[in-house]
């Protein structure tokens, strides 16, 4: 992605979704629309047809990415919407590798926290009794129980923001 007004903004708008997921636990249609509006414009004003595909394919691909997920009951609806936002931005090629970066650090995050509120062996139980849900229902279930008055919840916005910034680094610096 050459044009440095979309990188920009591609940036702030995951900024913003990180904050927003992090303070209300939810990434606000105000915020993903729009962006992928722009993306698809930008991209659609830079290089015509050809940008218009582009931005539309990595729309679909950021989509399609979590689309199962969700239906699975293991992220909300809000996360898919970023990820294609992001990808009317990045573009087929650039959102799979965003996609693979965000599993990344999205798997240590949520083994991170998962130890952090319920020790190590603790989160063993969790991860057992999530395979075991997940085969016996076909659903994901992610949110884990802290204590008797709360239930931890993950906010995949802040892993999409942090896999998208990564992104950005590794391609200014030449490595993507």
């Amino acid at each position: 992605m050459e044009n440095i007004w979309l990188t920009l903004f591609v940036i702030m708008v995951v900024v913003g979704a990180a904050v927003t997921d992090f303070r209300k636990q939810k990434i606000p249609n105000i915020l993903t629309f729009p962006s992928m509006v722009v993306g698809i414009a930008g991209h659609s004003l830079v290089h015509g047809w050809q940008g218009l595909g582009f931005s539309l394919s990595g729309l679909g691909l950021g989509l399609i990415l979590l689309l199962g997920f969700y239906a699975m009951g293991g992220m909300a609806a809000g996360d898919v919407k970023l990820m294609a936002a992001v990808g009317s931005f990045l573009g087929p090629l650039n959102i799979f590798l965003v996609f693979l970066m965000t599993a990344i650090l999205g798997g240590f995050y949520s083994l991170g926290m998962m130890i952090h509120v319920l020790g190590f062996r603790g989160m063993l139980e969790h991860v057992g009794g999530m395979f075991k849900t997940l085969f016996l229902t076909g659903r994901i279930k992610l949110a884990f129980a802290g204590n008797a008055e709360s239930e931890v919840k993950l906010r995949y916005g802040l892993v999409i923001a942090l896999g998208t910034l990564t992104f950005q680094f590794w391609f200014w610096i030449g490595i993507g």
